[in-house]
């Protein structure tokens, strides 16, 4: 049985913040596969499996508009919540009507793609667990327009609608450019040292390929 699913996902916004623009946000010109595969896991996400991206297809023009958000200046800090619980500092506490500020945001417009993903099974799979199981599961939900949580386009502000591909071919749209230094996904490896890798990114022909692709760090 096959492990891989394709997943419709469509929406009038989306944000795809490039991590070297971070006070006036610009998004990426399409869906990163990091964004992709939370997307699915916010579908159905099981610590069994591992969501892979293996391809994006665009099906509506690369289009970008201006708006302007609000956001707040400041974070809570993990150190400091750390502290508040081993009763060594103050609980953290942020509030919005004192530290919220309007930015700037160049967002997509209109976006609409196929994700094509596979899984792979990690370590902590139970013994009863298997591959068709988690496919018929995954498709299952696809098909009942299930989640665990709202799906969206790198903001909560910016919802996505899905369904399970059922078309057959994917008519992507003829659009060939190369994208440069694309966001890939955060290595976990070192939880004390989480750290970002990328890819060189290029559409073909409506077509972002992401399997077998090398990764930078």
């Amino acid at each position: 049985m096959s492990k891989g699913i394709q997943v419709e996902v469509w929406g009038p916004y989306a944000l795809f913040t490039r991590p070297e623009l971070k006070v006036e946000r610009v998004s990426y010109d399409i869906i990163t596969p990091s964004a992709a595969r939370g997307l699915i896991e916010a579908i159905y996400w099981h610590p069994g499996l591992r969501w892979c991206i293996d391809r994006i297809h665009l099906l509506s023009p690369i289009a970008f508009t201006n708006i302007r958000r609000n956001e707040v200046k400041s974070k809570l800090l993990v150190s400091t919540a750390r502290s508040a619980m081993m009763g060594t500092g103050k609980l953290p506490a942020l509030y919005t009507g004192e530290d919220i500020q309007q930015r700037a945001s160049m967002v997509l417009t209109d976006v609409h793609y196929v994700i094509d993903a596979h899984f792979v099974l990690t370590d902590k799979a139970a013994p009863s667990d298997n591959e068709g199981k988690f496919i018929d599961i995954a498709r299952r939900r696809l098909s009942r327009g299930q989640c665990f949580h709202s799906p969206c386009f790198g903001c909560r502000e910016f919802p996505a609608s899905f369904r399970a591909w059922e078309g057959g071919p994917v008519p992507a749209i003829d659009e060939t450019r190369d994208l440069g230094l694309m966001l890939y996904d955060m290595d976990y490896s070192n939880p004390r040292d989480i750290q970002p890798t990328f890819f060189r990114a290029k559409l073909e022909k409506g077509v972002l390929e992401v399997a077998g692709q090398e990764v930078l760090r």
